[in-house]
């Protein structure tokens, strides 16, 4: 887990400038290591006409000699990587590029992907499973690759001059450029305002754009200077429902892809653990551990105020009857207080959550470990928000309304829930006026804001260019049709709206605040797109 940034299409004196400067702005991501690299994209001097520098920052978790130092260049095509993340498959990429007569020589997953990259293009990534955002100099071509993982563990943030393309790992460092404007966005803040994080394009900056999660696009001179049209193309998607399988097959496959996903993430040449709460998502990945670790440590962190203690009691005594080396902390309000400055500063970008996640990261690193397992993903795949029985008890109450048009239902409801609280009466209102799309109504459960709550503030989704749930209009083209299968669309919403856009943001601005990288095996890929393609009466039978 590491930084990355880059400035395409610039001249040759503004590059390094700029690159260094967003180098220096995510020193936290990266405290082991740097490096930075110029190459030209039209044929000539690269001193002459437009270029890219590409540069990094390190935090060392596989293979920490030089070998594994970036930027990577590949010494017979003279192809260039910068990645953050990890490739948990990348023995099974190695062996398989050996086959082909590759010669790999360094013992990370660095190498592995630039080889990888090299012979196979973008179709590489569809053979790869892991959380990373890159930057791919291809050499022949003079164009540059930028691509996230499925779900956008990593995040890449990229901006568009007039003669210049801008990425980096966190917002701040594309700021730290020089080239880039901080003028707010109003789509930004009204998606923030709306779901307590932005959505996915968006920043809270006009000029700064999230590339979506699952996606690719190639960037060459054209594109860079503004001659050319960007073009972002997706790569994976959420698995289509299959065929109900045999529910004791299911549940076999689930445990081996799991236990894989397990012992994929615990090769790390660093020390590691695994977060420990009260629930059975943690518990899990700390058993499964025990097969892959010696020992297996974990780090609980509670509260003083209601119900802290109670779960650090769970917790302590799940690590004791599976035998772990275990660590818990206990805050106090006053030591919260101390830390609340230091974690804004971290989010670089708004979120409402994410306080725990920077608090517990701090306790692990601080306990000597600098790789953690998590449980996040679990709750989107299985079921475990409540968002998933309110989601269908609405489209139940919903379809023998949904042919009244919206506004009439609307009005209607006005008067109906007049009775109620205002937050409550504004929510309701809401619900009843969605339209038949499940997807939408499932998006709508993770909604802060009422749609007159969001008028008052002075923000309009048509207005804005967006979708009446304050997304972009391109916000569900990741998701596949599962009909009226109202699990699947709300574990999708969950998925790639609320997980994608607020918790793995918050999990990496926090975790990499104190050099410590989290990683999640529930949303291996191989393990996803099996039990994503599970129908929703398989995983939740009750509904």
């Amino acid at each position: 887990m590491c930084g990355i940034a880059g400035v395409i299409g610039a001249e040759y004196r503004q590059l390094e400038p700029a690159v260094r400067a967003m180098m220096r702005s995510m020193v936290h991501r990266g405290p082991d290591d740097e490096g930075y690299e110029v190459f030209s994209l039209a044929a000539g001097n690269v001193a002459e006409g437009a270029a890219v520098g590409l540069g990094f920052r390190r935090l060392a978790i596989l293979d920490l000699s030089s070998a594994g130092h970036q930027p990577m260049i590949h010494p017979g095509t003279g192809d260039c990587l910068i990645f953050t993340g990890e490739i948990y498959n990348f023995r099974w990429l190695r062996a398989k590029l050996e086959s082909l007569g590759t010669n790999v020589r360094s013992s990370g997953d660095t190498e592995v992907l630039l080889h990888a990259l090299t012979t196979w293009g973008e179709a590489a990534l569809d053979q790869i499973d892991g959380m990373f955002a890159l930057a791919f100099y291809q050499a022949k071509s003079r164009r540059i690759l930028l691509a996230r993982d499925p779900f956008g563990m990593k995040p890449l943030y990229i901006a568009r001059s007039q003669r210049a393309v801008v990425f980096a790992s966190e917002v701040r460092a594309v700021l730290a450029s020089g080239l880039v404007p901080d003028d707010l966005d109003p789509a930004g803040v009204a998606s923030y305002l709306a779901y307590g994080a932005p959505q996915d394009p968006f920043t809270i900056h006009r000029a700064i754009r999230s590339l979506p999660a699952g996606t690719l696009e190639w960037i060459s001179g054209d594109v860079a200077s503004g001659t050319a049209a960007p073009v972002v193309r997706r790569y994976w998607r959420f698995p289509a429902t299959s065929d109900p399988s045999d529910a004791d097959v299911a549940v076999r496959t689930i445990g081996q892809q799991l236990n894989a996903a397990v012992g994929d993430q615990c090769v790390a040449d660093v020390p590691m653990g695994v977060f420990l709460s009260g629930g059975i998502d943690s518990a899990t990945l700390a058993a499964l551990a025990r097969s892959h670790l010696r020992p297996v440590r974990t780090f609980s962190v509670g509260f003083e105020s209601s119900g802290g203690q109670d779960e650090l009691e769970q917790a302590a005594a799940t690590a004791q009857a599976l035998g772990t080396v275990h660590s818990q902390t206990v805050l106090d309000d006053e030591w919260i207080m101390l830390q609340w400055r230091e974690w804004l500063h971290a989010a670089d970008r708004p979120s409402i959550d994410g306080l725990n996640t920077y608090v517990v990261s701090g306790v692990v690193k601080d306990a000597g470990a600098t790789v953690a397992l998590s449980g996040v993903g679990a709750d989107e795949l299985f079921g475990g928000y409540s968002t998933f029985q309110s989601a269908a008890k609405a489209a139940r109450m919903l379809a023998p309304v949904a042919w009244v048009p919206r506004q009439l239902r609307r009005a209607v409801a006005r008067v109906v829930f007049a009775a109620l609280p205002v937050s409550k009466r504004a929510k309701a209102i809401d619900l009843v006026s969605r339209g038949a799309s499940l997807v939408e109504l499932a998006a709508s459960m993770r909604r802060l804001t009422s749609d007159d709550g969001m008028r008052s503030l002075g923000f309009e989704a048509d207005k804005l260019g967006l979708q009446s749930e304050f997304l972009a209009p391109a916000a569900f083209d990741p998701f596949v049709d599962s009909g009226r299968d109202i699990f699947q669309q709300t574990s999708q919403a969950e998925c790639f709206l609320y997980m994608s856009n607020t918790l793995l943001r918050d999990v990496d601005a926090n975790s990499m605040a104190h050099s410590l990288e989290i990683r999640v095996p529930f949303l291996a890929r191989w393990l996803v797109d099996f039990v994503g393609s599970l129908p929703g009466s398989m995983k939740a039978p009750n509904d």
